[in-house]
């Protein structure tokens, strides 16, 4: 969906379209506003902060969920000052799936966090008087990976990747007087400081070689470049550096080594945070920023390198995370390498380029996509679930360690049961649901002839099977008697919740999520025109935008309007 706009206008102003597609984030950044207002008319309440941000939480989801129901499968819309360019931002079923699924897990975090405050913790572990600041940060990193995934511009990338990283910082280090806890975020700003530069710098190579910051519009001239000369080393270049970035966010080796450490010195709720959220904004943007600048490609050779290039970093960083979670005791950076693991699994579907089928209104859906969106809902059930766990143990006993959880089939049985269920769900077995999220990412490889990344993902399942039963046996045959977890009633049926909806993805309800994920993978790679085509009075949008226009493919790799 293009602007309303015209070229006589000497200032350009987005029309209510544009700004009603943009509903979830606004709602995000008034979630932000709230808090300020609330601690102001009311004082540091923490009940208050965290009342608004579920609120908050809960109606970015509902308005992401209505626009379900609203976006083309194949049209973008968002604001653009100028009708040839492609949009700023971006709405469409890919960019809500991902902010449905950030919001909702925001408002379980909150209220994980809620629990804590519950939990009999000291002052200074709680943050009760600190709740202000605490969600003003946690709802802006939100803010921030929402904005990742509904973007196709270089400067916005940028912008929303700092908007995720900045309060993320903040947030880790939130425990003030835990010395792991300043010592994680140190390395987390260090190295996010890092990658940052090089993204920047890769960002500035891009649009010096092609003096445009629309990924489109860069992806058409790699394409004609590559047609004519094939890539060059400026362009190799460029591109790893502004992908490192993205990379960080889903800490794919070897921008990996912030998260291990970050995961064992934040808050539980904010570990449970990062693994998910982080990493799905990170893919889903990884996976829009590849759909959109191989789209045009006609070399199989450069489609090939991208490719290759792609499912070796995913290769390196499974086998990378399970190894290094052998040897681990504590249970948060135990998971922190799971997630580093589980990464590299989803990068596998980043990994499978794929053309579309051109001049197609109603485009099927890639099995790539559909697969990431499908891995990504159940990981956010079960890694909830897990981090879930191991706090209701660590608010009654004080550890994190797996020694924390030595015979719990005694000390919790309903604990017990829920824990075996999300790790044997992280390792991909039936009948839970993280074994139809593996069988739909396996499916994709095959479809996509990377024979090879299969056998990569069925070893590094089953040398996960190793570490993931440590702490099955731990709670089951090793009992040093313990006294008994006394874990609130809410928590144990949160975490139970959890267990059952793991349960139902991997039985009686794999058919309708993967349907729900094809339909929200559908129409990633519509485009608007080409930057030096001029507008004609057809393609101007009715200023009360009834006449919708969308773009699509023509064979010459242009655009054409119904």
């Amino acid at each position: 969906m293009l602007a309303s706009t015209t070229t006589t206008n000497p200032i350009w102003m987005p029309g209510g379209d544009e700004l009603a597609y943009l509903g979830p984030l606004w709602a995000l950044v008034a979630t932000v506003v709230a808090v300020l207002l609330g601690a102001l008319a009311v004082g540091r309440n923490w009940r208050v902060s965290a009342g608004i941000a579920t609120f908050g939480g809960l109606l970015t989801a509902w308005l992401a969920y209505r626009g379900f129901s609203q976006a083309g499968f194949t049209n973008w819309a968002g604001m653009t000052p100028s009708a040839p360019a492609a949009p700023m931002l971006v709405a469409d079923q890919f960019s809500y799936c991902f902010i449905f699924l950030i919001s909702v897990f925001m408002v379980l975090v909150t209220g994980m966090w809620w629990l804590g405050q519950n939990a009999g913790l000291p002052e200074h572990l709680t943050r009760k008087q600190d709740s202000t600041e605490f969600f003003v940060l946690f709802v802006g990193s939100a803010f921030g990976m929402s904005l990742m995934v509904s973007t196709t511009n270089l400067l916005m990338i940028i912008l929303a990747v700092e908007m995720a990283s900045l309060p993320s910082y903040g947030i880790t280090a939130f425990r003030k007087k835990h010395n792991l806890a300043a010592e994680a975020s140190l390395k987390y700003v260090l190295f996010g400081a890092i990658t940052s530069a090089i993204m920047i710098y890769g960002a500035s190579l891009l649009y010096g070689q092609y003096h445009t910051l629309d990924l489109a519009a860069i992806g058409r001239q790699i394409a004609a470049e590559t047609g004519q000369s094939g890539p060059t080393v400026l362009m190799g270049v460029s591109l790893v550096a502004f992908m490192s970035g993205i990379a960080f966010k889903v800490s794919a080796v070897p921008f990996h080594f912030w998260c291990p450490d970050v995961f064992e010195g934040a808050s539980i709720e904010i570990t449970t945070w990062l693994s998910v959220a982080s990493k799905a904004a990170g893919l889903g943007l990884m996976l829009r920023v590849i759909a959109v600048l191989t789209c045009n490609l006609s070399s199989p050779d450069t489609l090939e390198y991208v490719s290759l290039a792609i499912a070796v970093m995913a290769a390196i960083t499974c086998t990378w995370g399970n190894i290094s979670a052998f040897r681990q005791t504590n249970l948060k950076r135990l998971l922190a390498f799971s997630s580093i693991a589980h990464a590299g699994y989803m990068l596998m579907a980043v990994a499978i380029i794929w053309h579309p089928e051109f001049g197609q209104t109603d485009m099927p859906a890639h099995p790539s996509f559909s697969a990431l969106v499908f891995y990504i809902t159940v990981y956010l059930m079960m890694n909830l679930g897990a981090f879930g766990v191991i706090a209701l143990v660590y608010w009654s006993t004080g550890k994190e360690t797996i020694d924390a959880f030595n015979g719990l089939a005694r000390r919790s049985l309903p604990l017990t049961i829920a824990m075996v269920v999300f790790l044997f769900s992280l390792v991909g077995l039936p009948p839970m649901g993280g074994f139809f999220a593996k069988w739909w990412l396996l499916y994709a490889l095959w479809e996509g002839n990377v024979v090879w990344l299969i056998l990569v993902a069925v070893f590094n399942t089953l040398i996960s099977l190793y570490y993931y039963a440590r702490i099955a046996r731990a709670m089951i045959f090793t009992d040093d008697g313990q006294p008994t977890v006394h874990a609130p009633i809410s928590g144990q049926a949160a975490v139970t919740v959890c267990a059952i909806l793991v349960l139902l993805t991997g039985t009686l309800s794999a058919g309708w999520l993967k349907d729900f994920s094809d339909n929200r993978s559908r129409g990633l790679y519509a485009i608007v025109r080409p930057v030096n085509q001029e507008p004609t009075a057809n393609d101007q949008l009715d200023n009360d935008g009834s006449e919708e226009k969308i773009a699509e493919f023509s064979p010459d790799g242009g655009s054409e309007f119904e």
